[in-house]
């Protein structure tokens, strides 16, 4: 069968190719999975990058989670073949992958396969951020990287939850179209002062949470936009670079900042936590309440073409990754 493989941790566009491989049998409590469509989020292109939380074993798969019909069982998997489900794993870029029973999600015949492939990174993320973030409805919450699949989804999530929020962007030119999904305000970081506009938005009050992506300047920056008792939540490091901490800010204002890394809230949390965001977030998605978009797809063939665009700047929708 045929895989998305690298043998060395660098830049996606270099290391990546599709590999035969032989077929791999399902251990105990294991499932095998053809694959229909798995996307490229940020969390797989830092993983390949060795940057992630998790360090691949080298020669490794790529690829966190997708959409598949379960063709073989494990020991002690007791469900049937033939589902389709969305699941997680390292390595969903390809024909056929293994998954721990434990990480699949069967799929209503409502939400579409490339909807499917997206379920559990980014909707379950979203979900559980603007629920940590604690900001009540006609409050302010700020999000960096706005236009991103994540920052999508946080917006819907939050107009329906009677959030007010902020975006930043570096481009102008997908404005209208956040705001039509439910973005109060927008400030363009590169054109705007973020702390003036926000001082401004507020009525000088600041937000009471930031979700940051991004780090470096854009985090420093968005730390002082928090009004007191506020907290930022970083749970990305787009820039590569780490924000610089004013420690009287965090003194005087009494201000929270933390991390957030799905797999470690997942831990965390108890069963019932766990399915009830996946009930709401099916709900959410079989609704059509909530849209993920995708952009393009492509062929385990194509995937230097598939990372390159996934990284460009202006994207409306997801890349997916079709092994057929």
């Amino acid at each position: 069968m045929k895989s998305i493989i690298f043998e060395q941790t660098g830049k996606p566009a270099d290391i990546l190719k599709a590999t035969e491989i032989p077929m791999p049998e399902p251990g105990p409590n294991e499932v095998r999975i053809k694959v229909i469509a798995s996307p490229i989020n940020p969390s797989d292109i830092t993983f390949v990058q060795n940057l992630y939380g998790i360090r691949p074993h080298l020669p490794s798969g790529a690829g966190f989670e997708g959409v598949g019909i379960v063709d073989a069982l494990g020991e002690g998997v007791q469900m049937r073949t033939g589902m389709r489900v969305s699941f997680t794993s390292i390595g969903t870029w390809s024909e056929y992958a293994i998954a721990h029973q434990r990480s699949l999600i069967p799929v209503p015949d409502a939400i579409s396969d490339d909807v499917a492939a997206q379920l559990f990174v980014n909707p379950f993320t979203a979900y559980a951020m603007v629920q940590d973030s604690g900001v009540p409805e006609g409050g302010w919450l700020m999000l960096t990287a706005a236009g991103s699949a994540f920052g999508k989804m946080v917006i819907q999530l939050c107009k329906m939850r009677g959030i007010n929020t902020i975006g930043t962007v570096r481009r102008d030119d997908l404005n209208n179209d956040l705001k039509a999904l439910g973005l109060t305000e927008v400030i363009n970081i590169e054109t705007e002062s973020l702390t003036t506009r926000v001082k401004q938005i507020t009525d000088g009050a600041g937000v009471s949470c930031v979700l940051d992506a991004v780090g470096g300047h854009t985090a420093t920056e968005s730390l002082k936009c928090l009004a007191k008792g506020g907290t930022m939540i970083i749970y990305g490091v787009l820039s590569l670079q780490d924000p610089a901490i004013n420690a009287g800010l965090l003194i005087f204002r009494e201000l929270t900042l933390k991390g957030f890394w799905l797999t470690d809230w997942m831990r965390r949390v108890d069963s019932q936590t766990r399915q009830d965001v996946a009930q709401n977030v099916i709900s959410l998605l079989a609704s059509g309440k909530i849209q993920l978009p995708v952009e393009a797809s492509y062929a385990l063939d194509q995937i230097t073409e598939a990372v390159e665009h996934a990284e460009r700047h202006g994207r409306w929708g997801k890349i997916l990754v079709k092994p057929s």
